[in-house]
């Protein structure tokens, strides 16, 4: 049987971010092998690679009490404490161990040439660490560089992930609908040879990323759509959480360019955000943390700034707290990026708008990352380990894909010896009903009509009748958008449709059945405010 039309391995791991590549190393150092599949056409083409602020460390005057209890009151009350302290605890173990001593990630030094750490929003203390503004980067190249070079990781580009296995649903064989649910791998679109490959494995990790792209103004890439939580979804995983949508307060906004994240490290170097005349708004509405409040109450406060004074947008002041030296080298991505849209914010103000920027919720898992389904993980933005709660904290997102990436692939090394065992003859082959495509300019209306949908109704602020509204305008568009896709042959584009209007409509859902508004998700006729 050719290897287009089966993939045998122990572990598949879907998705080349920071939780995806962290597993695949602990896997394979353990002598597990593992594929790793990507949509993108580079292993670097991830959300972990646009991180900016930096990723939580140990601080010097720092413990796991102080930051669990931060962790905590930027959740609102919906984080696990044993989670939060879970990643407080083995956090800085396992960024010493894998980012510092085995992938050597060239993090700032200060000038004693002792890590620099430096203070984000709602952290009661210095305790990130960074490179410059671009440490996602560092750390996504430095994890594909050493994943590429590994024997036992087979790293698949332009593979996307169609829908998961699960013999119950999938099997010919009548008697497996009495088992308990379970994953066998992913059907997997080969983009470059136009073909489906049943990729079966004993355990599958889910790391499939965010779904910013299912909104009009996002700092996400083009393959945050919410993919995984869909395919979840269809084979009957449990998500939670999902009304909490947490928008960066500060993207870049300019007519024709791409909401480019500012981060929030700006703010945390002194920063302030002001309206088109210069003058300061925060005091009117955190006066206790200013520009330093959590996200979404910067959000709602840029957001609330914007209606009364009919502006498109509001500013961050930099120039005004650092010289243009330190401006270029602090920040020297956001300097360049801004200067290649005629900003020079060594002396002018940032323009800048909230957009979607990270799902707090996802796919439920434990603390070893499993979910409901056996053999089948989530780990990333994908899941849900009830870390972010309400409102995921700045920069826990990198460590959370670390931690939980590690402690996946230890539970699945661990439990290999219990690994199911399939008949693979009893997985079907995929089966095109059609050689027809489908046609490229619907597919990127109905996904414009998704974000627009969802932006407008289902944005920074939400309120029952606009609620009512998505879910009847996504309920018409998932009926016609299923008709299209078991019409057409599937494409990368066409996968991605489905999986933003099964998102969206889940996320509706959680939105228009949580009546209160705490943490990210703000319900305009809730008196909790």
């Amino acid at each position: 049987m050719s290897f287009e039309e089966l993939c045998v391995d122990d572990v598949l791991v879907i998705g080349s971010g920071i939780a995806g590549l962290t597993a695949a190393l602990t896997l394979a150092a353990q002598g597990r092998s593992v594929t790793v599949i990507t949509r993108a056409e580079s292993i670097d083409d991830c959300n972990s690679r646009w991180a900016q602020g930096g990723i939580i460390y140990r601080g010097q005057e720092d413990n796991a009490e102080l930051l669990v209890n931060d962790i905590l009151a930027a959740g609102a009350g919906f984080c696990l404490p044993e989670v939060a302290k879970l990643l407080a605890e083995k956090g800085p173990e396992h960024l010493n161990q894998l980012l510092l001593e085995q992938l050597n990630v060239p993090f700032d030094v200060d000038a004693g040439g002792d890590l620099a750490f430096c203070q984000e929003a709602a952290h009661s203390t210095k305790r990130i660490i960074h490179v410059k503004d671009a440490t996602g980067l560092a750390i996504q190249q430095a994890l594909s560089t050493a994943a590429s070079n590994e024997p036992l990781i087979n790293i698949l580009t332009s593979h996307t992930a169609i829908d998961l296995i699960t013999p119950d649903h999938h099997s010919t064989n009548p008697l497996h609908v009495y088992q308990p649910k379970s994953c066998a791998g992913a059907y997997v679109l080969d983009q470059l040879n136009k073909k489906v490959k049943r990729m079966l494995a004993k355990n599958t990790l889910l790391a499939s990323g965010g779904l910013g792209q299912l909104y009009l103004h996002t700092s996400n890439p083009k393959g945050s759509r919410g993919d995984g939580v869909a395919m979840a979804n269809r084979a009957g995983a449990r998500i939670i959480n999902t009304e909490f949508v947490q928008f960066h307060p500060t993207t870049f906004y300019k007519k024709g360019a791409p909401n480019f994240l500012i981060s929030e490290a700006v703010r945390g170097a002194g920063a302030k955000l002001v309206d088109a005349n210069g003058q300061p708004f925060m005091q009117k509405y955190a006066p206790e943390w200013l520009d330093l409040a959590p996200r979404d109450v910067v959000s709602r406060s840029i957001f609330s700034e914007m209606l009364k004074t009919d502006a498109p947008c509001m500013y961050l002041d930099l120039k005004s707290q650092l010289s243009a030296d330190e401006i270029k080298d602090r920040f020297p991505t956001i300097y360049q990026f801004c200067l290649g849209h005629d900003v020079d914010i060594t002396e002018q103000l940032i323009p800048v708008t909230p957009a979607a920027h990270y799902a707090c919720g996802g796919v439920w898992v434990n603390d070893k990352g499993q979910t409901d389904i056996k053999h089948l993980y989530a780990i990333g933005e994908v899941a849900c380990t009830g870390l972010h709660g309400a409102n995921r904290l700045a920069s826990t997102s990198l460590l959370e894909g670390l931690v939980w990436g590690i402690e996946a692939a230890k539970d699945v090394a661990q439990n290999h010896h219990t690994a199911q065992s399939f008949d693979a003859k009893d997985i079907p082959q995929w089966q095109a009903k059609t050689d027809h495509f489908a046609d490229e300019v619907l597919i990127q209306h109905d996904m414009q009509r998704i974000a627009a949908i969802m932006w407008n109704y289902v944005g920074v602020s939400r309120s029952p009748e606009r609620l009512i509204r998505a879910l009847r305008e996504l309920r018409n568009l998932e009926t016609e958008i299923e008709q299209f896709y078991r019409n057409n042959k599937v494409s990368d584009a066409l996968i991605g449709l489905r999986n933003m209007v099964r998102t969206s409509i889940i996320i509706t859902l959680a939105a228009w059945s949580n009546k209160r508004s705490v943490g990210c998700h703000f319900r305009e006729d809730s008196s909790e405010k």
